[in-house]
């Protein structure tokens, strides 16, 4: 299996469909499972670290136009640049993010607390010189889009967990700057997100991520090994 394949996708796997928004995995078989999001607020479209593959735009349609590209982390410019020409519209880059504009030839717009006038919240999870991650939060509908600290992809979880702590994070956990969401649904960056007992879900993930570490170390080295 490829960790990460970056042609663009010839078809994508619809992921995490609701009323608002729905995912996308736009290579299914690779093992990163880097998932993409469009949430539709107020009749617009907002895309969340997408990554670009033929039929998007059919997916993208029905929820409505196209308001901004949304980049998360500071790793997931992904298609961002693409998808922000193709239509016509900003990359939103929160603040804190430097340098990351440099990387990205389209217009470029900046968000602290709020994106823009969504009513999405927006979350500080890491803010270091090597991992700047924020998470958006709806309130209303429930929704918490977290791209990097959690995640369902294989190498995210120690056995049969639904959900993980990223493997860097299980020593020092995100409990503080996760913890007191009660999320209906939690979209995140790396494979489906979760939409069932998703606040409990992420409660016990947060609570036994450092116990999880010796499976996930486990699980990493059989992968490596070439037999």
């Amino acid at each position: 299996m490829t960790f990460r394949t970056d042609e663009r996708a010839p078809e994508f796997r619809e992921i995490d469909r609701f009323d608002g928004g729905v995912g996308w995995i736009a290579h299914p078989d690779e093992a990163m499972q880097r998932a993409s999001h469009a949430l539709e607020i107020a009749g617009e479209v907002w895309l969340i670290d997408p990554v670009d593959a033929n039929g998007l735009d059919e997916l993208i349609a029905p929820l409505g136009d196209v308001a901004g590209v949304v980049v998360l982390l500071d790793r997931h410019t992904r298609d961002a640049e693409t998808l922000a020409n193709r239509y016509n519209v900003p990359v939103y880059l929160p603040r804190s993010f430097e340098g990351v504009s440099e990387e990205i030839d389209a217009p470029v717009a900046r968000f602290t607390n709020e994106l823009s006038d969504t009513g999405l919240e927006a979350h500080t999870v890491v803010d270091n010189r090597f991992w700047r991650e924020v998470a958006l939060y709806d309130r209303d509908r429930g929704t918490l889009v977290v791209p990097e600290s959690v995640g369902t992809a294989e190498y995210f979880r120690a056995g049969d967990e639904p959900l993980g702590v990223h493997p860097m994070r299980r020593p020092t956990p995100p409990r503080d700057e996760l913890g007191g969401f009660r999320p209906e649904r939690i979209l995140v960056g790396h494979g489906p997100g979760i939409t069932a007992d998703a606040a409990n879900t992420l409660e016990e993930t947060l609570e036994n991520a450092r116990r999880g570490i010796p499976r996930v170390v486990a699980s990493t080295a059989r992968s490596a090994l070439p037999f």
